[in-house]
């Protein structure tokens, strides 16, 4: 049962990163590209009507997260405190920046509230991507200092950075050079994804401009992703060793890298969806090879005295996992249809939407 809802877990997350991912990336090709009223527009309408379902995802991963693996609960949202609130506020000011725009015609509140959604999708990319940078590096559990925990064994907290900016160092911070890296790397994922999202949702003047920036951020992706290859090796001396061990677990780099090059060909398709199909596909790929590179682990420990967090040793009573199931059955027979009513009634450009206007 540990293992079902453990898929069930990263298939939720991998849903919010591919649906909330979009309007991450739609709000920081907003801040740099959107030049006019029209162009801002567009982008509004594009996630408007789907953005708050999107977060939904975020919050039900979390409830899972409580009832499948309480432990892991308990240890990261302790741990990760700082972090956490901080992602908090930034969807907040996101969701207004959406939301109140349009409650004054006035070029100041307007400009306000835009840099207000730009920035916080920006930041939110970032802390995203930093987020699971810390997964693969490890925390310190336990708070090991000199060779003694001075904690229980699934208990840390982490500082926003250490002096050094280290992802060797023994007391690590949520941000150093590494986890700075993949967070780097998931603001341009995201808006590539987002550009996709745009050419896909709206007939905007934006689009070709659009197309040329997917193309460009797609080969700087190219480059980070080699070089977070390459450096992962000081992070985790054998990196590959779940993939040589499990070679059906290739799979999930194989998506990734479809996804990847596929974006390359951008300019070419025909269909406005295929772009965003090819992103999509490179998210999910990269997630999942992620996961799939440390598992069983969950959490590692960067200390010889506390063990790894993994998802056995976190799990909930199988009796408690075992009934969750029926529930769960039904939620996503509910959610499924959900969604399928929403994206029917959404189908298609969204230009005419007029999101935000009161």
């Amino acid at each position: 049962m540990e293992l079902f809802w453990y898929i069930v877990l990263m298939t939720m997350l991998a849903g919010y990163v591919i649906l909330d991912g979009y309007d991450f990336g739609a709000g920081i090709i907003h801040l740099f590209f959107a030049k006019t009223e029209k162009d801002k527009k567009a982008i509004t309408n594009a996630i408007g009507p789907f953005w708050d379902a999107n977060e939904v995802w975020l919050i039900a991963s979390g409830g899972v997260l409580f009832f499948a693996f309480p432990t892991l609960y308990a240890s990261a949202f302790s741990g990760f405190y700082l972090p956490l609130m901080m992602i908090l506020w930034l969807l907040i000011f996101r969701a207004i920046g959406l939301e109140l725009r349009g409650q004054v015609k006035n070029p100041m509140w307007e400009a306000i509230w835009d840099k207000a959604f730009g920035i916080s999708s920006l930041l939110l990319a970032l802390f995203f991507g930093v987020a699971l940078g810390n997964v693969v590096r490890g925390v310190n559990l336990g708070h090991v200092v000199n060779g003694v925990s001075t904690h229980e064994a699934h208990y840390f907290f982490l500082p926003l950075w250490n002096p050094s900016f280290s992802p060797n160092a023994v007391e690590l911070g949520v941000i150093d050079w590494f986890t700075l890296l993949l967070g780097i790397i998931s603001v341009v994922t995201l808006a590539i994804h987002g550009a996709n999202w745009i050419i896909f949702k709206t007939n905007s003047d934006l689009n070709e401009k659009l197309k040329q920036v997917v193309f460009v951020l797609t080969a700087v992706l190219v480059g980070l992703v080699i070089v977070s290859i390459a450096i992962w090796h000081i992070i985790e001396p054998n990196p590959f060793h779940n993939f040589i061990d499990k070679p059906l677990l290739w799979i999930f780099p194989i998506i990734m890298l479809t996804g990847l090059f596929g974006l390359f060909k951008v300019k070419t398709y025909k269909k406005h969806g295929a772009g965003f199909l090819c992103s999509s596909l490179f998210l999910f790929g990269g997630l999942t090879s992620t996961v799939a590179s440390i598992f069983p682990k969950v959490l590692p420990s960067t200390n010889n005295i506390n063990p790894d967090l993994t998802l056995y040793s976190v799990a909930a009573d199988e009796y408690g996992l075992t009934v969750g199931v029926y529930w769960f059955a039904i939620a996503a027979v509910l959610v499924a249809v959900y969604m399928y009513i929403q994206y029917k009634v959404f189908n298609g450009k969204m230009d005419d939407v007029g999101y935000g206007e009161h």
